[in-house]
């Protein structure tokens, strides 16, 4: 694992794009962070074990009525002075782009619970993203395909600089300047010759 950029080590809320599972040990390690995860995950064999060593909020997305509920909780886990990392695409994208951000939760940080910075995190595998990307329905069924594959897995994760969530007048300006600042650590997408 390679570690571009300069992590906060406290008052930090990451925002990061989401790929693999695999997120859950480079984050986690590089940075102590707890996650905020939806609850489904906390029932996946290893996974769910992992994300609950470290204080991951684990919430129920399918309940719309409890957003109020869940930004309370989170509230209350960012006092607790750990950091935190949200993944706000909402699932794993299939490695060639940047799913929208979903704004919901970040509403935690307007006002933010405490003095904090939003320090978005570009996790980036390379020519590998598309070959590690969680779209199957089994964990274990993309856990042997990773572990199948030749060579080591190259991870980078990028800290890029930290901006003051108070600055943004609300939620989904928070998430399109998190999104925006991710975006452009993207590469290029290559269009097959003669597409526009």
């Amino acid at each position: 694992m390679t570690i571009k950029g300069a992590p906060l080590r406290r008052h930090v809320f990451f925002v990061a794009n989401h790929l693999s599972w695999i997120e859950v040990l480079a984050m986690g390690g590089a940075t102590g962070t707890a996650f905020v995860s939806k609850d489904d995950v906390q029932d996946i064999p290893l996974v769910g074990w992992l994300a609950a060593q470290n204080n991951t909020l684990f919430i129920a997305r399918q309940r719309r009525r409890g957003v109020n509920d869940q930004v309370d909780a989170l509230r209350r886990a960012l006092e607790a002075h750990q950091p935190m990392t949200l993944f706000p695409e909402g699932t794993t994208g299939h490695g060639h782009e940047l799913l929208p951000f979903k704004p919901a939760l970040l509403a935690v940080m307007l006002p933010p619970p405490r003095a904090l910075k939003v320090q978005p995190v570009y996790i980036d595998y390379g020519a590998a993203a598309q070959e590690i990307a969680w779209h199957e329905p089994s964990l274990a069924t993309n856990a042997m395909r990773i572990l199948a594959r030749a060579g080591s897995l190259p991870v980078t994760l990028h800290f890029l600089p930290p901006f003051d969530p108070q600055e943004y007048p609300d939620r989904k300006a928070l998430a399109a300047e998190s999104r925006k600042r991710i975006a452009a650590c993207l590469p290029p997408i290559a269009l097959p010759f003669g597409t526009v």
